[in-house]
């Protein structure tokens, strides 16, 4: 993996993302962040505390079914324990996203409240999306406008490339565009993210990505490799041995009957991100 091209990976509409970020803070009660359940950690941008300020949170650990139950069940205990809101949801299914507006209004009860005392009941609650890229926000905001998406009416101050959205008669989405931070610290966060598509497949090289997936399947789901893949007796192989034996697996060879690690990689990406291995979650919990 090029270092510069990853680790370091901040394209300018992400620039601009951040800019609209703190320009629209202002004009919302809360900020609802949407993170990646198979990377509880990884997947949450670590600017969004400094961008976000000390306006009430809540987070959504979207595609839940594709994580470790466990693990998702100790994050969420963890987090409350630091006064965070998490919710386990699946956007595309709707799973979990019921609980969403009770939580929304029991963190925003002592707004309610003041309303409710200046005679303002009933004034909208507006929160504002926030996540890395393709960790579900439109799913999210299409689950919860229905279909239609009505859009609601340009609020004064708000950016035109971001939009509100009605999703009750009293609470109002504000999406915004996905946005990754400028470096990462720690390197292993930016494969981490490759490997759930966060960052684009065409930026990074495959067989690289794949070969660091597998190192971290040997090291916290060996079972899995074995059940989808057949594989036995891998412990001590380096994981591009390991793909070269999925290759093998899978028939997957080339003229000089070589191994086509290539397809294998890009095969073993597509299978964990669709769920094929199982509930899997790489952060350690």
């Amino acid at each position: 993996m090029n270092e510069s091209r990853t680790v370091q990976w901040f394209p300018g509409h992400m620039a601009k993302t951040r800019r609209l970020i703190k320009e629209n803070l202002s004009l919302v009660d809360a900020v609802c962040e949407l993170v990646d359940a198979r990377l509880p950690e990884s997947s949450r941008n670590p600017e969004i505390d400094a961008l976000a300020g000390h306006k009430p949170r809540i987070v959504l650990l979207n595609k839940c079914d594709l994580a470790d139950d466990a693990a998702t069940a100790r994050v969420i205990a963890a987090w409350k324990a630091q006064g965070v809101t998490a919710l386990p949801v699946d956007c595309r299914s709707g799973r979990g996203l019921d609980k969403f507006l009770p939580a929304v209004r029991t963190l925003l009860a002592e707004k309610l409240r003041a309303y409710a005392e200046k005679g303002m009941a009933g004034k909208a609650l507006r929160i504002m999306v926030v996540g890395i890229p393709n960790t579900g926000k439109s799913s999210f905001i299409n689950r919860m406008a229905g279909r239609s998406r009505a859009k609601v009416a340009d609020k004064p101050g708000v950016t035109r490339s971001n939009q509100w959205f009605a999703i009750d008669r009293d609470i109002l989405l504000l999406d915004t565009p996905g946005v990754l931070w400028p470096k990462f610290e720690d390197p292993e966060v930016g494969y981490k993210l490759a490997f759930i598509g966060s960052v684009k497949d065409e930026i990074l090289d495959s067989q690289e990505i794949a070969v660091r997936l597998l190192a971290v399947l040997q090291r916290s789901y060996p079972d899995r490799l074995t059940q989808r893949y057949g594989l036995t007796a891998f412990e001590d192989l380096e994981p591009y041995e390991v793909l070269e034996a999925i290759a093998q697996k899978r028939g997957m060879l080339l003229k000089k009957g070589e191994f086509d690690t290539e397809r294998a990689a890009v095969m073993l990406l597509d299978e964990y991100r669709g769920g094929k291995l199982g509930k899997l979650t790489l952060d350690a919990v």
